[in-house]
């Protein structure tokens, strides 16, 4: 059963790797007002030097970067303040992992296609995941569902375009 949580919203921007999570991420929660984290930066240094070696994460793998990033949206829900996170959120396993705290989750998935995202990823500098692990991040890729609570907003746009989209939706009465 799911512990009850009062609290606001919090927001989890989601995708692969490219389709603009941080920038989407952080401009929302500029607009909104509320704290942001890079979902990234709780990953512990084996993770990040898997991914860098080449090599795709596994679950076993993902497991303490859910874990914190769950006990994040916990505590985010309960300070009252809400808050944005960008994370990957590839699996409805891993947004359901985050439901279940019992907080109010709202999901924003940042919908790209493969080749834009590997563009936007060779263009990249200094980020430890590289463009090689794009296909397995499309086949661990499992979209938002209708009974999932969020949105679908196309990323191909302009960073402008996208948080636009993603703040009328989060906004939208009745969401």
């Amino acid at each position: 059963m799911a512990e009850v949580v009062d609290g606001s919203r919090v927001v989890i921007v989601m995708g692969v790797s490219g389709s603009g999570k941080s920038t989407v991420g952080t401009r929302l929660a500029n607009q909104l007002g509320v704290p942001f984290l890079e979902g990234d930066d709780l990953h512990p240094a084996s993770n990040r030097a898997k991914m860098a070696s080449g090599q795709p994460l596994d679950d076993t793998d993902r497991r303490p970067w859910l874990a914190a990033l769950t006990e994040w949206v916990r505590t985010t829900a309960s300070s009252g303040h809400g808050g944005v996170a960008s994370c990957s959120a590839l699996k409805r396993a891993y947004r359901d992992q985050f439901r279940r705290t019992g907080a109010d989750v709202w999901f924003v998935y940042l919908a790209l296609d493969r080749e834009v995202a590997a563009e936007r990823m060779a263009r990249r500098k200094g980020h430890f995941m590289p463009a090689k692990l794009l296909d397995s991040q499309y086949d661990t890729l499992d979209p938002l569902h209708p009974d999932e609570p969020g949105v679908t907003i196309d990323a191909s746009g302009s960073p402008a375009q996208v948080v636009g989209a993603a703040l009328r939706a989060v906004s939208e009465p009745g969401r």
